[in-house]
């Protein structure tokens, strides 16, 4: 059914112009709001959607994610296409815009839930790695995600749509001093290890050896620089993913992708940490 409410119109009104300001990290962080753009990330908000913008053509489009939202008591507002694309981040707009509430939680809180497969983003100021990094976790199984106090904001919209709706499916941690994590983590009863070029074991040889089964933390750095050397420190040991052919080197996606997915198959395996629960699972396309 098309709707008939009464359309915002001007970039001016109140409602609008309170949204638009969470595309700056400092009005997001004052409200602990951010904004989440198109059909993906609003179907994924859940409960932390709390406002939605939406044009005639997108609201017709998307009957069922409208309905849900006015169902869950979320306030939905029609708007015009110009008004809806002032709060875009994107070339070609979906119609779509949400008000998310911000979802990370406490530290202590995400350990207590004795996660068996986390990334740390350390130094990582990309937000298309952050949210790829993110989605990859997600898909590899990860329970949570930490992004230091030196990385960038995963609120960021580049971030968030860089997460494809991940970043809601993930408990989250922000702005944790990386000392703090590695301390928490070895506490919690992880291995961490530091994902780096140099590293001083390879990946393979750590499989091969039996070694990636258990509850492991992996932490990933700048894509330009890699890690620091105190951070690198701190780490049980540093690996490097083998380079076989000629590339000089992996971006941070797609070895973190590597590493995340290397422990997901080591903790399934026959004596690793998740293998007693391996059919309870979910499978891809299931």
């Amino acid at each position: 059914m098309a709707p008939t409410a009464e359309q915002l119109t001007s970039p001016r009104s109140p409602r609008v112009v309170a949204a638009r300001r969470l595309a700056r990290r400092a009005a997001r962080g004052k409200q602990r709001r951010f904004l989440a753009e198109g059909p993906q990330a609003v179907r994924e908000a859940g409960d932390s959607l709390v406002e939605l913008f939406a044009t005639a053509e997108a609201a017709e489009r998307h009957g069922e994610l409208v309905a849900a939202a006015r169902a869950a008591g979320v306030p939905v507002h029609l708007a015009t296409p110009e008004v809806v694309s002032g709060l875009s981040q994107t070339v070609t707009p979906q119609g779509l815009v949400g008000v998310c509430r911000f979802v990370d939680r406490p530290l202590p809180e995400l350990l207590a839930e004795r996660p068996r497969l986390v990334a740390v983003l350390a130094h990582v100021r990309d937000p298309g790695n952050a949210g790829t990094v993110l989605r990859c976790a997600d898909a590899a199984g990860a329970e949570a995600v930490i992004l230091t106090d030196a990385s960038v904001d995963p609120y960021n919209p580049k971030a968030v749509r860089a997460s494809a709706g991940s970043l809601f499916h993930l408990p989250l941690a922000v702005d944790v001093p990386v000392r703090d994590a590695v301390r928490g983590l070895a506490g919690a009863g992880l291995r961490v290890l530091a994902a780096d070029g140099g590293g001083e074991r390879e990946l393979d040889a750590e499989l091969d050896a039996g070694a990636m089964g258990g509850p492991t933390a992996w932490i990933f750095g700048n894509e330009a620089w890699g890690l620091p050397e105190e951070t690198l420190a701190l780490a049980d040991a540093a690996v490097r993913v083998p380079i076989h052919g000629r590339a000089e080197s992996l971006n941070l996606a797609t070895a973190a992708a590597v590493c995340l997915y290397a422990s997901a198959r080591a903790q399934r395996a026959p004596g690793g940490c998740r293998a007693s629960h391996q059919g309870r699972e979910k499978t891809a396309g299931r």
